[in-house]
């Protein structure tokens, strides 16, 4: 048995294109443009591709990009003092500062400086309470998460009943997706490095959603027949047969689980493109709320 691929690229271009349609539309009618403002503090290189690939994606679909760069030396008052001229600057309808911040700076203080209404991150804690509350809804659920989410809506009928396992327990993926699959009705089960008999209780699940961080961390022997895998790991190994001299792989051991599993996202070209589709999408979305 080979699992059915999850093609992210393909589903991302489709989101992409409608996103597209949908700026075009307003310009047409005379609304503001969306705009996404990116924060990047420090010089990583990891964060600076990021970052540019989701100015290269505004780009793409018409939303304006708004760069702004500081150094890994800047203060606390002065990272949140940029973030709240962005909150006052009436063409940013959404901010996102790119994680991991530098060591010295509070994550939480800065990223609760973000407009609620211009989270389109959708790391701020009210919008993760509203998310993990029954009866509430956020205004914005974060990218990967709902990427995720969107791709399995894809592949199954309904979650509903289904038995979910997420490996995994981050602010940014794990919690998140765990709290989205409740929503959906399924039966969510988190796990994590202290969860006892590991690879047992990733093999109860119908649908997996990998997110721990480590390299082809999940094997086949791991996976129930059938099961639909949403692998979120990127991590890179060394490759010397390759131009760079490494590859990049998920924390699923792919080749092992496509023989076992019934659909499953490659990596690259999986959870990556959705998450900057989502990304667009929730920029989008806040430009139509300023509207009102």
């Amino acid at each position: 048995m080979t699992a059915q691929l999850i093609d992210g690229t393909a589903i991302a271009e489709q989101i992409r294109a409608g996103v597209a349609a949908d700026v075009k539309a307003r310009k047409e009618a005379g609304k503001s443009i969306p705009g996404l403002a990116t924060v990047l503090i420090g010089e990583n290189p990891a964060s600076q591709v990021y970052v540019r690939s989701k100015q290269k994606a505004c780009a793409e679909v018409g939303i304006q990009s708004f760069g702004q760069t500081l150094p890994a030396t800047v203060s606390q008052a002065e990272a949140e003092a940029l973030i709240k001229e962005l909150n006052d600057n009436p063409a940013v309808n959404g901010i996102l500062v790119q994680l991991p911040l530098p060591k010295g700076l509070d994550e939480e203080r800065i990223l609760n400086t973000i407009r609620l209404d211009k989270d389109v991150d959708g790391f701020h804690p009210v919008n993760i309470g509203r998310l993990a509350q029954k009866g509430r809804d956020p205004l914005f659920v974060p990218c990967t998460p709902s990427g995720v989410m969107y791709m399995l809506e894809k592949s199954l009928p309904s979650l509903e009943g289904v038995n979910a396992v997420v490996l995994g327990r981050s602010n940014i993926v794990g919690m998140p997706v765990a709290l989205l699959l409740v929503r959906a009705n399924a039966t969510v089960t988190i796990c994590h490095s202290r969860t006892h008999n590991l690879p047992d209780v990733v093999r109860s699940a119908d649908v997996l959603v990998a997110a721990v961080g480590k390299a082809e961390m999940v094997r086949g022997s791991w996976v129930k027949p059938g099961a639909v895998v949403i692998d979120v790991g990127i991590n890179r190994v060394e490759d010397a047969t390759r131009p760079r001299g490494y590859r990049l792989v998920g924390d699923v051991a792919f080749d092992e689980v496509k023989e076992v599993a019934g659909a499953i996202t490659p990596v690259p070209g999986g959870v990556g493109p959705m998450t900057i589709a989502m990304l667009l999408k929730n920029t989008l979305a806040a430009a139509e709320m300023s509207d009102k």
